[in-house]
């Protein structure tokens, strides 16, 4: 099983979908984990109510501080995904074994407000589901 964290700025919306999604697709290999530089102190409400539509388990998602993963006591992780510029671009923790880095660049759904809120959180699921399909996918032809 390989350790995958999910950052964003806030931790409130992409990188929660993004967990979701890994620990639905990549559920024989991989698991994911969520964290921010700056978490929101809670996942953003829309990006639950898109997650429970489509038959995710909402349950015991939090928006937590990265600082959890630089811990002694955290998980090992083998892979770090930035899904925000900002968050990309920060000065991240030492991370306990020293995992690969990737940045995958999202549009921010919670920064959109009003009728359209619903539609910018669809679109960061797809981005989000067919670049983690891709990487599911990727991880299982190396082995």
């Amino acid at each position: 099983m390989r350790n995958v964290l999910f950052l964003c700025t806030g931790n409130s919306a992409r990188s929660i979908l993004a967990e979701a999604i890994l620990n639905r697709e990549g559920a024989e290999r991989l698991k994911a984990f969520s964290a921010g530089s700056h978490p929101k102190g809670a996942p953003h409400p829309a990006a639950l109510k898109l997650l429970d539509d489509l038959g995710y388990a909402t349950h015991g998602f939090r928006s937590k501080s990265w600082d959890e993963f630089a811990a002694s006591d955290a998980p090992s992780l083998d892979v770090v995904i930035t899904v925000c510029d900002s968050a990309a671009g920060e000065v991240c923790p030492i991370w306990p074994g020293k995992p690969s880095r990737v940045h995958w660049s999202i549009a921010d759904p919670a920064a959109v407000e009003g009728a359209c809120q619903r539609q910018a959180f669809e679109e960061a699921y797809r981005d989000l589901h067919a670049r983690i399909t891709d990487f599911v996918a990727a991880d299982a032809a190396n082995g």
